[in-house]
């Protein structure tokens, strides 16, 4: 699979919590010179990125995360703001406990508000798969699809584990077409990154895939 194309579907990805100006400046220079899809930065950095990048480049930024627990009301109240500062693409997470209790009518409201507020923007669901049986997953699965999100995605990356192979290929047997995925948290080299597409996902949530790029380039200009 071609390089440039596996650039082209990855939100290159800083959320630590210690991460800097400087630090967010650095992977929005690497997200332009490298074409990625995004960005995906905390929302305290998105009003000043996006006036540096301009329309060179989508940012992204994270909503109830990374525990998911928040309010609807201040889910909402951050995707607005984040929508005011220059955010392209939100991705947020799900209340895990209203699944775990099977409040699936106040999940399904949620998705719906945020979809609401995000317009014509993009919405990504974060499930926390890590965290989820099977059947929690295809419920949902559902759910965002009925919701009508854009995306359904894995994982947050700051749980116990990231994506799996097993799990996108579970998104693509029960998530509607018009639903697409995102697979986020220890994708570590080309060869996962070209699985997890080969699989379904059409976004990559990874700091690690440009890092290899540019190691590689620095190294023997094979890329």
């Amino acid at each position: 699979m071609e390089i440039e194309k596996i650039l082209g579907m990855c939100d290159h990805t800083l959320l630590a919590q210690g991460a800097t100006w400087e630090e967010i400046k650095g992977i929005c220079d690497d997200g332009m010179k490298y074409k990625t899809a995004s960005v995906c930065i905390p929302a305290s950095y998105v009003k000043k990125a996006k006036e540096y990048v301009g329309d060179k480049l989508a940012i992204c930024t994270v909503i109830g995360f990374p525990n998911g627990y928040s309010t609807t009301a201040v889910k909402v109240f951050e995707t607005k703001d984040a929508i005011e500062n220059g955010a392209d693409e939100i991705d947020m997470v799900i209340n895990i406990g209203w699944l775990k209790d099977k409040k699936y009518d106040a999940l399904l409201e949620e998705i719906k508000a945020m979809k609401a507020a995000c317009g014509n923007k993009i919405l990504k669901v974060i499930i926390e798969t890590c965290l989820l049986t099977d059947e929690e997953k295809i419920k949902m699965c559902e759910i965002v699809t009925n919701a009508g999100a854009d995306f359904i995605k894995t994982s947050t990356g700051f749980s116990k584990a990231g994506a799996t192979k097993e799990d996108v290929a579970l998104f693509a047997k029960y998530v509607g077409k018009d639903v697409k995925i995102k697979a986020a948290g220890g994708i570590s080299s080309i060869e996962d990154a070209e699985a997890f597409i080969e699989l379904g996902a059409t976004r990559l949530g990874t700091s690690r895939i440009v890092k290899i790029v540019k190691n590689t380039n620095k190294n023997d200009g094979s890329y």
